[in-house]
């Protein structure tokens, strides 16, 4: 899984709705601002840039080089963010960081495994905090049109051993049966509207049909999503309301503990 994200950079960065303002300000307010946050799996910084103007330094960490190259590119004249390649299962390498937070990452990881490294290697009071699509997430906009496409280029979602596709089980689930067991969650709704290149360029951003999966088929997938769109919809515009959770998990302190 190596090229999970091929050639999805670009459209991640420009069609992938970021986390609102609210919750990125819940983010830095529980993190506080002289504080070192890693941001695991950060994509093109959807979280790190924002949050950077909060605290004293983001480590912003993905295996994927594109995602990293679009993230510094977009960050221009943002000095408190550091680059990295890396990932879940290379923690330790990393410089000294005081929290984590993670956004869609986290449901690709052995979670288990990764909490229980975190314990170790987070102060006493280090936070783990996710922040993404709540417990019911809700379909994409035009999710429904564009099932039997993918079915038609057989693209099935990706599955990673322990990750929450593989067994279903919801992160407030993990993180309760981890030492980060003391959650609270800060829900955020708005509401987006999509135009029919920003429903085609979200396909492209997902892992299943990034442009190095579709490969020499990138063109006629695209084309066979626009029609299949404007057939379901000839408006090309959707709306959708979306709803972002922010997950605050730190250690439950115990009596005599404190």
């Amino acid at each position: 899984m190596t090229d999970l994200f091929g050639g999805a950079a670009p459209y991640y960065a420009k069609y992938r709705a970021g986390h609102g303002e609210p919750a990125i300000e819940r983010l830095a307010m529980t993190f506080g601002q002289d504080s070192t946050v890693l941001d695991l799996g950060c994509g093109p910084g959807t979280v790190a840039i924002p949050l950077a103007r909060r605290v004293r330094e983001v480590l912003a960490v993905d295996p994927d080089e594109e995602m990293l190259a679009e993230g510094r590119r977009l960050a221009a004249g943002v000095a408190n963010i550091r680059w990295l390649p890396g990932d879940s299962t290379r923690l330790r390498e990393l410089p000294a960081f005081d929290h984590i937070v993670m956004g869609r990452s986290f449901h690709w990881m052995d979670r288990r495994a990764v909490l229980a490294e975190l314990d170790e290697l987070l102060p006493a009071d280090g936070v783990v905090a996710l922040v993404g699509p709540g417990r019911d997430p809700g379909e994409e906009p035009g999710e429904e049109a564009m099932r039997p496409v993918r079915d038609e280029f057989e693209v099935n979602t990706f599955t990673a051993a322990n990750s929450y596709q593989a067994t279903g089980e919801h992160p407030h689930d993990v993180l309760a049966g981890s030492p980060f067991a003391d959650l609270e969650s800060t829900t955020y709704e708005r509401r987006l509207t999509y135009d029919l290149d920003a429903v085609l360029g979200l396909q492209l951003s997902y892992s299943y049909t990034s442009p190095a999966r579709l490969g020499d088929r990138l063109e006629a997938f695209t084309e066979a999503a626009r029609k299949a769109l404007l057939a379901s919809n000839p408006s090309g515009r959707w709306e959708q309301v979306t709803s972002t959770e922010v997950l605050v998990a730190r250690r439950k302190v115990t009596p005599g503990s404190a």
